[in-house]
């Protein structure tokens, strides 16, 4: 279930790129969890022959160690490529081309579901393969790893889910699809896991794993007489296969739980919208997401990729306006707070937030994030005028608000 440190660890590790109409950014921190187990995947450009034109991102949440998560982060994709066309890439050609047709129509449906088994295949490949692993064969390591991803061709997206972290479409302003989670409570989990002689208790198999899908994750992985979908914990992704629509398409994100835990599909989704409003900077807005979660009290580590589209919100001069307005109404907010109070009576930054949540004259805080979000710059005040520094910049401060 996780150790947890005195303070948490809000390094981050960022990464960005560009090509195939497509902008990304990764922001990850460790938090509060004693170990860094999450890792990710961002190719722009599949290497395989004819697929320059593909791209392939994903996200993995390892538990119990980081070891399948690292793993999977380097080799899935070849595993999946390997699966889907082989060395050669050949069936790449039906799926989606460079030529004039390949977006004027929808690709046959047989090429599609060669993809989607190919994904299928590529998972339980790469699961089989790290069973053989010593440490993991021996329970030397008991890691394992969610693993949700996308695989965009010039047509499709093809979203990719085994666990509980979870990818998200923004188009036409709104969220139009998610990945499901797989938890063991899900009637078709807890059917499968009681059918291998497991049981679901405190929303856990057998008392003890919260994921009823993860790559790795052996010791469920062994009743004898089942194959590997069957088992306790299944390495099967589920595949949900969407046609690309360009004039509409505006974003991706991907994220671990530790981002979802504290916010909903429709917050993140309009918070990152408002982020990319005021600032085309892609590591810097999924900075902020992962500050805010922080704040918000997410305890798990922090993974975020976003992958913006043609069709991504711009930034705009009327929002970086009323975010120049919103901060600066705080910074003189707190510095009036700090400036009233005697010097016995200096507020704690606990107080200065709580106050704050309750002042009725604020400008509007930007959707999904609220308060929360915008911890930096009041921290930032605070530190300058106040006597007791806030060292460690985290805060399980939500639930005072």
């Amino acid at each position: 279930m996780g150790a947890f440190l005195d303070k948490p660890k809000t390094e981050k590790h960022n990464s960005h790129g560009e090509g195939n109409g497509l902008r990304y950014g990764v922001s990850s921190m460790q938090g509060w969890r004693v170990e860094m187990e999450d890792a990710h995947t961002a190719v722009l450009g599949l290497q395989t022959p004819g697929m320059t034109d593909w791209s392939f991102f994903a996200v993995y949440d390892g538990h119990a160690g980081s070891k399948v998560a690292n793993y999977c982060s380097k080799h899935l994709l070849e595993h999946i490529i390997t699966a889907s066309f082989g060395a050669g890439g050949t069936q790449r050609s039906h799926v989606g081309s460079d030529d004039s047709t390949s977006n004027s129509q929808a690709p046959p449906s047989s090429a599609v579901e060669v993809v989607k088994a190919g994904i299928r295949t590529g998972f339980l490949s790469i699961d089989e393969h790290m069973r053989n692993f010593s440490d993991l064969r021996n329970g030397l390591d008991r890691s394992g790893s969610t693993a949700v991803g996308i695989l965009l061709s010039p047509d499709h997206f093809f979203f990719i889910n085994c666990g509980d972290s979870r990818a998200v479409l923004y188009r036409n302003s709104q969220v139009c699809f998610s990945t499901l989670d797989h938890k063991p409570c899900n009637p078709r989990e807890r059917e499968r896991i009681q059918n291998a002689g497991g049981s679901v208790m405190i929303q856990r198999v057998n008392g003890s794993l919260a994921v009823s899908r993860a790559l790795g994750d052996y010791d469920y992985k062994c009743v004898d007489g089942k194959g590997p979908t069957e088992q306790l914990v299944s390495p099967e992704p589920e595949v949900f296969v969407m046609v690309r629509a360009p004039a509409q398409d505006q974003f991706i994100i991907l994220a671990c739980d530790g981002i979802w835990d504290v916010m909903s599909n429709e917050e993140l989704c309009e918070f990152v919208k408002s982020r990319l409003e005021v600032c085309d900077d892609l590591e810097k807005v999924c900075n902020e997401v992962v500050d805010a979660c922080l704040h918000k009290g997410s305890r798990d580590n922090m993974s975020i990729v976003l992958v913006c589209l043609p069709n991504a919100p711009k930034v705009s001069e009327e929002a970086v306006k009323k975010e120049a307005e919103l901060n600066k109404y705080l910074e003189t907010q707190v510095e009036e707070m700090l400036s009233l109070s005697g010097e016995e009576e200096i507020p704690d930054l606990v107080t200065v937030m709580r106050n704050l949540s309750t002042d009725s004259g604020m400008p509007p805080l930007p959707p999904g994030g609220g308060l929360a979000s915008k911890r930096s710059v009041i921290e930032a005040v605070y530190n300058r005028l106040s006597p007791y520094k806030e060292e460690d910049g985290s805060g399980d401060l939500e639930c005072h608000w």
